[in-house]
């Protein structure tokens, strides 16, 4: 049986997008900092590409592409004594039902008991929609991280409401906050708009944006004003786009001004030259606030739950496109930001920085703890009969956690022609699949309506 005093601890963790891996392996460096991180990119339709991963910059010791089958057997052999595959903490960092799906088949993997790894997860950023629902997938986790205060307690009243337990919610902050404190205005003065892959929806309202990006660069060309893109066409994050900005400033009359342009890479970094964010509820406002960098919540579009700035209701962040082509500047609202996780570097960083005790005091005391109990989430196929067995189907797994018959056992590593072969099928697979989510769906509903 394989101890927990390594000389070396391992920390694996579990993503299923460039935004989630972001967030789990920057978690997990927070968590255990001198671990060793062995990375497992869930295999999907946002499957991260290289560049992504690179922008990201949270570089793993070892990394690789799986199916959720395949890593429950890896982690199963781990705690069987599999020195290469053993894992002393396990960060799940997936959409909710990914997460559901691995916390039962990890229950079945590790049903004959054992030193099992401690099991955290959480959420990539600001929590707006689906609480509940994806409050519900997470619960049976060691830990489920709440990235503020107002968050922990939004948690806890959840798990509390269906009766299941809540000591596993642990207040601490998102893993990405940092930078040097804004000082003063840059030469020239840039102004960054956070574009988002899925909000708003519709092609009128990221017209709209965009445009008004444009005009704003128009009416100041003392300024550069900056489009930051998530991605890449033909790549995904978190979220599907289907209307992707560099097809919409292609079509832009006139073309983008020479003080316009569309930018890509680590949001750190072109914060570092930032004078005014810009965005509709991203989480890069967070990252923004944290620097000291003047921010702006757009309005414009109303004030709505489905756009998510709703959020930043209280912030003194909201304001509209007019007031900032008229010169306004949002001064956030300190005790909001406190309450949201966000402790400006400006003030020192101290409660920042002292954000994941708690968390990491949890976790180290569960890891050196001799045996963990089983995993109990709160649905099974009692509570949630007619929910649950969807959920694990759709990654390989029966009722019960177990593998589906035909997903388990991938064969090993092909080499060569083989694998070259087998990889290019994939890519050509993933490319037909995002074609006909950024252009042939669209259409479809567009005929739809006619």
């Amino acid at each position: 049986m394989p101890s927990r005093t390594h000389s070396a601890p391992r920390v694996a963790v579990l993503a299923d997008s460039d935004t989630r891996w972001k967030w789990g392996a920057l978690t997990a460096r927070r968590l255990q900092p001198d671990a060793r991180l062995d990375g497992y990119l869930l295999r999907g339709r946002a499957t991260p590409t290289v560049r992504q991963l690179g922008e990201v910059g949270a570089r793993p010791d070892s990394l690789r592409e799986i199916r959720g089958v395949d890593f429950l057997d890896l982690m199963e052999r781990g705690v069987r004594g599999a020195d290469r595959t053993h894992c002393d903490v396990l960060v799940l960092a997936c959409v909710g039902g990914a997460v559901q799906a691995m916390l039962h088949g990890l229950g079945h993997a590790w049903r004959a008991g054992g030193r099992r790894p401690v099991v955290v997860t959480g959420y990539v950023g600001v929590v707006y929609e689906k609480l509940a629902d994806g409050l519900l997938l997470r619960h049976g986790a060691d830990a489920v991280l709440a990235n503020s205060r107002h968050d922990a307690d939004r948690f806890r009243a959840v798990y509390r409401g269906v009766g299941a337990p809540d000591e596993s919610v642990v207040e601490c902050a998102l893993p990405f906050l940092g930078g040097d404190a804004y000082q003063a205005p840059h030469t020239p003065y840039t102004v960054v708009f956070a574009a988002q892959p899925s909000v708003p929806e519709t092609r009128e309202a990221r017209t709209y944006l965009l445009r008004r990006a444009v005009e704003h660069a128009r009416r100041h060309p003392d300024r550069e004003v900056l489009i930051k893109l998530r991605s890449r066409p033909g790549e995904h994050t978190t979220h599907i786009e289907e209307l992707p900005y560099q097809k919409l400033a292609a079509k832009i009359p006139g073309g983008l001004p020479a003080n316009c342009r569309l930018v890509y890479g680590n949001m750190g970094e072109v914060l570092d030259r930032t004078d005014l964010l810009v965005t509709v509820s991203s989480t890069a406002a967070l990252e923004s606030l944290h620097r000291g960098v003047p921010t702006a919540v757009l309005t414009d579009l109303g004030i709505r739950e489905a756009l998510g700035n709703h959020h930043f209701l209280g912030s003194g962040c909201l304001a509209s496109w007019d007031e900032l082509d008229a010169g306004h500047r949002p001064e956030p609202d300190p005790e909001w930001l406190a309450g949201q996780g966000v402790a400006s570097v400006k003030a020192g960083g101290g409660p920042y920085e002292r954000a994941f005790d708690a968390a990491r005091d949890r976790v180290a005391a569960l890891a050196a703890a001799d045996r963990l109990p089983p995993l109990a989430p709160y649905y099974t196929p009692r509570t949630a009969p007619g929910y649950l067995p969807g959920i694990l189907a759709r990654y390989g797994l029966d009722p019960r956690g177990a593998p589906l018959a035909g997903h388990a056992g991938e064969p090993q590593e092909a080499g060569g022609l083989r694998k070259f072969a087998r990889d290019t099928v994939r890519e050509a697979a993933r490319g037909a699949y995002r074609h006909g989510v950024q252009r042939v769906a669209p259409a479809i509903r567009r005929w739809g309506q006619l």
